[in-house]
């Protein structure tokens, strides 16, 4: 079923059918296919069960902190802050794209977030400073996808919620490959500055000026301080975390910064509903899909299958890596996780592979394929704010997507890289 169902499902998607609708109606044409009329119930009943999840709370209540946030201007301070501190820098203004992105993570967990509120920003400025503006898209496409490897991380709360693994683990694991693609996202730009002579932002920013910027990005700053502490501190839960993040933003926004008016709050909330929806409609019809995939017992044919080529991890770990950054390339990183992460899972489990690494290996990959063309929905996101062509972005884009698969490969045979800091914070075994 398996092997009938995936091309099925991609020329559904190449048609233009909705991700929601083509994970409902792939199995469902197959399960009538082989006979199995009597299981499509359970592809109805699931999306309803598959959504109905407390720890999935933290989906829209962060999101929610991230409108918050955005609608602001606490992305603005975030960008003054980076400007003050690297703008001075040839090739200052890509570098503060990223560097504003990633700060920018540690509050929204969204690339495609993270797309809009920078490069709406930074796109313009960058185009005005002398770059050209299917480079700046970019950078803002490639440098977003920090935004589910810094936690706090929608896509890793899903695959914690699949694979009941410890979401406080997942989110200490992804510390280190954010910092590592947000520096070698810097260390392109720097080379590349180099060669094509990239222009200053401006003047080195005096101490005063950059106290002035810290000052105003203090409040923002100190949210991932507040949901990361609380979350590995045991204060709260990670769902609860993020209602706490909701909060903080809310006040804020609201009453601190007062940039955001009570009149304000209605609309903020329709849209971090509507995005929220989109986020948990495909989790559930994700859900939907893995039911009848255990049916089918595809992982269990699967795992022997993959089994037959090779059973050295290492030599495994590659080929499922080139797997899965084919598979970004199509779907979208949660329904990828939700559908691939329990029969892929298992199989590295059973060879040794610590499950919070397998679970980083996968995220981060599946994250870096929301930038890859022909179908990452950032490229889309970056087209759209930018008005630049597709195929111009994906051509751009290029030399940052070289580092994001070094990062990768580095995240997947160096262990270390990923799972030092959980470990000193006791959250897996030494």
């Amino acid at each position: 079923m398996l092997a009938l169902f995936l091309p099925l499902f991609l020329v559904l998607l190449l048609i233009g059918m909705p991700v929601f609708f083509a994970m409902l109606a792939a199995p469902g044409f197959m399960l009538y296919a082989t006979g199995m009329e009597r299981d499509i119930s359970l592809l109805f009943r699931n999306i309803y069960n598959g959504i109905d999840s407390f720890p999935l709370m933290a989906i829209p209540f962060f999101m929610l902190a991230g409108e918050l946030m955005n609608r602001g201007g606490i992305t603005m301070n975030l960008v003054q802050f980076s400007q003050s501190f690297i703008g001075h820098v040839r090739g200052g203004l890509a570098h503060v794209n990223v560097l504003s992105s990633m700060l920018f993570a540690g509050l929204s967990g969204s690339a495609v977030a993270d797309t809009s509120a920078i490069g709406s920003m930074m796109i313009p400025a960058m185009e005005k400073n002398g770059y050209s503006r299917k480079f700046a898209a970019a950078i803002t496409a490639a440098s977003s996808v920090i935004g589910p490897i810094i936690p706090p991380s929608g896509i890793m709360i899903i695959y914690a919620y699949t694979m009941e693994v410890s979401v406080a683990a997942l989110f200490a694991a992804g510390i280190v490959p954010g910092i590592l693609v947000g520096g070698g996202l810097m260390l392109m730009i720097a080379l590349m500055a180099k060669k094509y002579d990239f222009p200053v932002a401006g003047p080195k920013s005096t101490w005063k000026e950059r106290g002035n910027a810290t000052r105003n990005a203090i409040f923002p700053l100190f949210a991932p301080v507040i949901i990361l502490g609380g979350i590995i501190g045991g204060i709260f839960t990670p769902t609860e975390a993020s209602a706490v993040a909701t909060a903080y933003a809310l006040i804020i926004s609201v009453w601190v910064m007062k940039t955001v008016k009570l009149r304000d709050l209605p609309e903020i909330f329709i849209k971090g509903a509507q995005a929220s929806a989109v986020v948990l409609l495909l989790v559930g019809s994700a859900i939907a899909f893995k039911t009848v995939v255990s049916l089918s017992h595809s992982a269990e044919i699967l795992a022997d299958w993959v089994l037959t080529i090779s059973e050295n991890p290492l030599m495994l770990l590659f080929l499922i890596n080139l797997l899965l950054f084919v598979v970004g390339m199509f779907l979208d990183a949660g329904p990828a996780i939700i559908i691939l992460g329990p029969i892929l899972g298992p199989i590295f489990i059973n060879l040794g592979i610590d499950p919070v690494h397998f679970a980083i290996i996968m995220s981060v990959n599946l994250t870096v394929g929301l930038a890859t063309p022909p179908m990452g929905l950032v490229l889309f996101v970056a087209s759209s704010v930018s008005g630049e062509r597709i195929e111009s972005i994906s051509k751009a884009i290029l030399p940052f997507l070289a580092v994001e698969v070094a990062v990768i490969f580095l995240v997947t045979f160096f262990p270390s890289l990923s799972m030092t800091v959980p470990r000193m914070l006791g959250l897996v075994a030494g």
